[in-house]
């Protein structure tokens, strides 16, 4: 099962005090917007990203689609598809994709410890 790049998304309180704080372990900003209380971090292959206000946990996060530089890879197994297996095998979830869609879409499960899992596909 191929889920595509893989980041953590924090919920944090101070954007600015998270930022600066990754920044000391060498993470750089990538992408988002601190003004609307959002930014991706990244040292490496390894991504962080920083929200503030946007939800309660931290959630893992999988974006079928795209590699860790957020670029399309050449092929790729849809995330209703992934939905679809996932379901196979019993997983419940809190969020599900509309499969009589195509393109971006995304679901959310949650792993017998509470934490969220989403995969989000932007393709």
């Amino acid at each position: 099962m191929e889920l595509g790049a893989f980041s953590i998304s924090l919920a944090v309180k101070d954007i600015e005090a998270s930022r600066r704080f990754y920044e000391a372990f060498g993470f750089t900003v990538f992408g988002g917007d601190a003004t609307q209380n959002w930014l991706i971090l990244k040292n490496g292959d390894h991504i962080i990203g920083l929200f503030k206000g946007m939800f309660e946990k931290n959630i893992l996060t999988f974006n079928p689609g795209w590699d860790s530089n957020a670029q399309p890879l050449p092929s790729f197994t849809d995330v209703r598809e992934l939905q679809r297996q996932l379901k196979a095998q019993g997983i419940a979830f809190e969020q599900e994709a509309d499969e009589s869609t195509t393109g971006p879409a995304s679901f959310i499960a949650v792993d017998p410890d509470g934490n969220p899992i989403l995969v989000d596909q932007h393709r």
